[in-house]
């Protein structure tokens, strides 16, 4: 979908079956075929809140992430922190 349409923002589970959030993140940070996309803010969506975690994820190209289980004043908070200075001011937040 994402190298056919136009998202705002990629939530992105961390543990998927086949290939994992983490390797996504990089194919559309980094493949030809995404190039129109490889700005969009990804946020990492994780049961994993260790230490070093965030650090992991943010080098994997995410642009933020949040860990389970998800509120929706924490998912608004962390959608406005990572399309901060990509949304115009008739663009705002709605969930």
């Amino acid at each position: 979908m994402l190298a056919r349409r136009r998202f705002d923002c990629i939530l992105l589970d961390v543990l998927m079956p086949g290939m994992d959030g983490l390797e996504v993140a990089r194919i559309i940070r980094t493949s030809p075929g995404y190039a129109a996309a490889a700005a969009t803010p990804i946020i990492a969506v994780t049961a994993f809140a260790m230490n070093g975690d965030r650090e992991k994820f943010l080098a994997a190209g995410m642009d933020d992430y949040i860990a389970k289980p998800i509120g929706l004043e924490e998912l608004r908070a962390v959608i406005v922190r990572a399309t901060a200075g990509r949304r115009t001011a008739q663009a705002p937040v709605s969930l």
